[in-house]
């Protein structure tokens, strides 16, 4: 995968590299139900210092299991284990523990993958073929909060125009639709549920010791992943799926 090489994979490589400082590692689980590419994957990761491998699993069962047992940063979720598959594995885990990204791994890039990817909350969707150091810098940016999925599904206008139909349908029928996660990272919902205690831009930015441009752009990528038209849309929205509080009185 060529989309994260360069400058930026190198600097992030050789600054985690160099420090001397004792850095939080990121716990990551592997399922896969081929043995040789988990050890392959295993010694790759273990190479890093800022990241553990805590478990492995080689079905769908086994990853629940090891998943709900370690509540791992990370999850290498192999798209082809044997039914129920790893779509099924990934939204179930999802649904008990949201914070945990959810990487799929896949040996063909095809829409239909790829939206049942997003719609069960996968925060990454790469191909098994990636570079070993690709695989580090997509670890370390969806433990950062970033759903790198959008990429691929926006830069693919069928995908694309199934995803924002899902959630028009969630937004007309509430909790009778299908349900699909919302890619929003951790600060654009710390953001939103700012904006539902009737903060202005300008109050969210000295709440949170950010700019106010950084605060517009973060309500642009927000409005543009739930495809809605404003931010009072963006906060109903949001309530109605439970990923923020309501306004106290």
């Amino acid at each position: 995968m060529t989309d994260y090489q360069g400058t930026e994979r190198r600097a992030a490589s050789s600054e985690r590299r160099s420090t001397g400082q004792s850095l939080e590692r990121i716990r990551v689980l592997i399922v896969d139900d081929h043995a040789l590419f988990r050890v392959g994957i295993r010694q790759i990761l273990e190479r890093e210092p800022d990241i553990e491998v805590v478990a492995e699993a080689d079905d769908t069962r086994t990853a629940l299991d090891a998943a709900f047992a370690t509540s791992p940063d990370v999850i290498l979720m192999d798209l082809s284990l044997p039914a129920p598959g790893g779509i099924d594995a990934t939204q179930r885990i999802k649904r008990e523990l949201p914070a945990t990204g959810i990487i799929v791994l896949s040996t063909e890039e095809n829409e239909d993958s790829l939206f049942e990817a997003i719609k069960a909350g996968a925060a990454a969707f790469i191909l098994k073929d990636v570079d070993p150091d690709d695989l580090v810098l997509i670890i370390r940016r969806v433990v950062g909060g970033e759903y790198l999925i959008n990429d691929k599904v926006f830069s693919r206008p069928s995908v694309a125009s199934r995803v924002l139909k899902e959630f028009r349908e969630l937004a007309v029928y509430g909790q009778e639709a299908a349900p699909i996660f919302a890619p929003l990272s951790p600060r654009e919902v710390e953001i939103l549920d700012n904006i539902a205690q009737g903060m202005t831009n300008k109050q969210v930015a000295y709440a949170l010791s950010i700019s106010e441009q950084t605060v517009k752009n973060h309500m642009s990528s927000i409005l543009r992943k739930l495809s809605v038209n404003d931010r009072t849309q963006a906060v109903v929205y949001a309530m109605r799926q439970g990923w923020i509080r309501m306004p106290e009185d």
